[in-house]
């Protein structure tokens, strides 16, 4: 007999057809029992397949005793350390010796009390399974006992903590409740513990499954952060909905498009109710939180049936965030079908499917009456070429993607928070605005808009503006498209996302056109003469052909304005050379000048009235200029010095180059002119600047311009300015860094 188990070869070899062919004439193998260490092993192996599922049978452990906090500390993923604490009723002493042997429970009796259970556990095989693959430590206190007990347990039995010691619990200082730590896990399968190829997975899959319970359980606060770190991976309040639980966990993005809904039937003996996304919101894979009798488990048949129910609603490959109660009465529930418990049997599961997904139908069909699109739009206005829409389209959402990585809450770093909130109600917003600045800013009405113009010089005081009632024209010009493509191509992609999502800090000084902007956890110090300059440009390139119309009324005479700039430029001249020409006789020739420039735009006043609503008389008189923007009216005094410019700096010969030079000249129009320094308060009537005292005119001017810049020119940039690689080396200035200050702030 011992020479034929030696031909058979190796125990647990597989052997080939030929050698069984070989062997059939001698005696079949003994059939013995195994060594139940080998059995609680393999056994160990199927419920315990990887540091989760350890941790899952503790949480619902922990839940079941009634605990209503539970703090879980992981490191290497689970592996060498596993720690759950919590306050719930705790473990009697004389139930120690017995705690972790297989079979051994408080939840069931007798078979018949399946049909019935309604905790998580039952088997009482989780505690037993981790003792024969890690070392577990118990410690728990229950109300009626004096202190705690701390027990150790190998393989299912109590064990000394040191050798030579004994195996008996040992009292211990202690909270009422339980702290169950499990040390070295598959320290004894070497091949289970080398597969585990990165310990971050698997500290992933524990935040997964801990922010599930999280959700779930609204009544237990859940901490979980990695040992030896103070800061906490996820932190939920026992308080807290589940809303806020999902806001905290998987972001706002997903919060924020929440639909809830709850639905029954008695014929099915069902109860469901949860929280899912609206069209609004999609994800590149559905996320399924699924609870059937308060049990986390997996369903290939709802998440089918929920993906089906969502195709209609959402784009193509888009998926739903979907969370999922179901209770289901517990005799029509078979929970024993699975060692992980991760999937259950129940009856009538196609009609329960089919309800709860009609009844979300519903509930989408019902908030279905507007949708949501996140674009980025290159040049506000300008149309997409075809390589820009592939490449849209190839590129991820930033939202979908935030939101499929906010399941994982970073750890709190005071040095990356932002300390402001655009969606916070500034003190100012409490106060009445001046009669100088007018309430019809924000309005689209003509008073509105005279309002804001009241009072900032003589001339806007004659100045009307009118609402031009006429459709949009589309503008098809290849040159105008060719300076949209441009501006593109120059786009700083940085820049710009800093603009669009800044918070206005203040007007730094007048004179030399500064202001503060906050950007992320950044301060930067803006020219925004410059930035004005960018912004108008691109605002005159999209509203090409269906500008605004601000209309004199008198009409002003073309030639006695370019007269006054003429002389103004004259004279700067002279006095910059040092050289004054009593005579008059100098090179300038005003008059020729300013006759030449007068029959330039007489000539094409129907080109100028059609693309940029710029109305000159055939007797030279100025009708109107363009209106580029409501609130913000630019400064009269600029008017004659802009009507000269456009003599000399516009290629009037060649069509693109026409159309850029206008744009840039009514853009330096419509740029904030430099204001006198201010010394002390605004309120008073006279403010020195310089030594010289600034009249009422300029300080309503002032004024005017400081509530345009914070509450209609940078609102706008958010939207509507493509910052430049040039506006990035000339019109901005990182000055602070949080980060930064906080490393000063250390050094002192």
């Amino acid at each position: 007999m011992a020479d034929a188990m030696v031909a058979d070869g190796p125990r647990g070899e597989k052997r080939k057809a030929s050698v069984l062919d070989n062997d059939s004439g001698h005696a079949p193998r003994r059939i013995r029992p195994l060594d139940p260490d080998v059995v609680n092993k393999i056994a160990a192996g199927e419920i315990i397949v990887a540091p989760v599922h350890a941790l899952k049978e503790l949480m619902e452990n922990a839940v079941d005793a009634g605990s209503t906090s539970l703090e879980i500390v992981v490191k290497d993923g689970g592996l060498k350390l596993l720690q759950i604490t919590d306050n719930g009723c705790g473990i009697d002493k004389q139930d120690l010796p017995i705690l972790c042997e297989r079979f051994t429970t408080s939840k069931l009796q007798k078979f018949e009390d399946l049909q019935s259970i309604s905790t998580y556990g039952f088997r009482g095989e989780a505690l037993a399974s981790i003792s024969h693959i890690a070392h577990l430590t118990v410690t728990t206190k229950t109300e009626e006992s004096n202190c705690a007990w701390r027990a150790h347990y190998g393989s299912g039995k109590l064990v000394p903590a040191k050798p030579g010691q004994s195996p008996d619990p040992k009292p211990v200082a202690g909270r009422q409740g339980t702290q169950i730590t499990v040390e070295d896990l598959f320290y004894n399968i070497p091949t289970r513990r080398r597969a585990f190829r990165s310990t971050s997975d698997e500290y992933n899959k524990i935040i997964d499954m801990v922010g599930r319970y999280a959700v779930h359980c609204s009544h237990v606060a859940f901490s979980c952060k990695k040992h030896g770190e103070s800061s906490t991976s996820i932190a939920i309040q026992a308080n807290a909905s589940s809303t806020d639980r999902i806001r905290q966990i998987y972001g706002g993005g997903v919060a924020n498009e929440l639909i809830e809904y709850s639905t029954s039937d008695d014929r099915w003996a069902f109860k469901a109710k949860g929280l899912v996304t609206n069209a609004n919101y999609n994800l590149k894979k559905t996320t399924l939180l699924l609870f059937i009798n308060h049990r986390c488990v997996e369903s290939s048949n709802i998440r089918k049936a929920v993906e089906q129910t969502y195709a209609s609603f959402l784009p193509k490959n888009g998926h739903p965030f979907v969370y999922l109660s179901l209770e289901i009465a517990p005799e029509r529930v078979d929970v024993n079908v699975h060692p992980t418990k991760r999937e259950v049997n129940f009856l009538n599961e196609h009609e329960i499917i089919q309800a709860i997904c009609e009844h979300i139908r519903s509930k989408l069909a019902a908030v279905d009456t507007s949708r949501t699109f996140l674009t980025q739009t290159l040049l506000p206005g300008g149309t997409w070429s075809a390589s820009d829409q592939q490449a849209s389209s190839s590129t991820p959402s930033k939202t979908s993607g935030a939101a499929s990585g906010a399941r994982k809450t970073p750890a709190r770093n005071e040095s990356s928070l932002v300390r402001t909130d655009t969606n916070m109600r500034k003190i100012t917003s409490m106060l009445l605005p001046s009669s100088s600045m007018g309430t019809g800013v924000r309005g689209d009405g003509v008073s509105g808009l005279q309002a804001t113009i009241t009072g900032t010089n003589k001339d806007v005081d004659m100045i009307k503006y009118e609402t031009v009632e006429r459709e949009a024209t589309a503008c098809r010009l290849i040159s105008v498209r060719e300076l949209r493509a441009e501006v593109r191509e120059e786009m700083h992609h940085e820049l710009t996302e800093i603009f669009a999502n800044h918070t206005f800090v203040g007007i730094v000084d007048e004179c030399r056109r500064l202001a503060a902007i906050q950007g992320g956890v950044k301060l930067y110090l803006v020219d925004y003469g410059r930035v004005c300059y960018e912004y108008f440009y691109q605002l005159g390139l999209t509203d090409f052909g269906n500008f605004g119309i601000i209309r004199f009324d008198p009409p002003l005479d073309l030639r006695e304005l370019l007269s006054m700039a003429a002389e103004l430029e004259r004279t700067a001249t002279a006095d910059a050379s040092g050289k004054v020409d009593e005579d008059g006789d100098d090179e300038m020739d005003v008059s020729e000048i300013v006759e030449l420039v007068a029959d330039q735009l007489i000539e094409r006043r129907e080109m100028l009235m059609e693309y940029f609503s710029f109305e000159i008389s055939p007797a030279g008189e100025l009708l109107s200029i363009p209106l580029l923007v409501k609130g913000y009216t630019p400064s009269m005094a600029k008017l004659p010095r802009f009507l000269l410019e456009l003599g000399p700096r516009v290629n009037w010969s060649e069509e693109k180059a026409c159309f850029e030079g206008f744009l840039k000249e009514l853009a330096m129009f419509y740029v904030p002119e430099r204001l006198p320094a201010t010394i002390g308060t605004d309120d008073l009537p006279s403010v020195q600047s310089g030594g010289k005292a600034v009249d009422g005119e300029t300080a309503a001017r002032r004024d005017h311009v400081r509530f345009a810049l914070e509450h209609v020119l940078f609102p706008a940039f958010k939207s509507r300015l493509v910052a430049t690689k040039s506006l990035m080396q000339t019109g901005i200035l990182e000055v602070a860094n949080l980060k930064g200050l906080y490393r000063v702030f250390e050094r002192c």
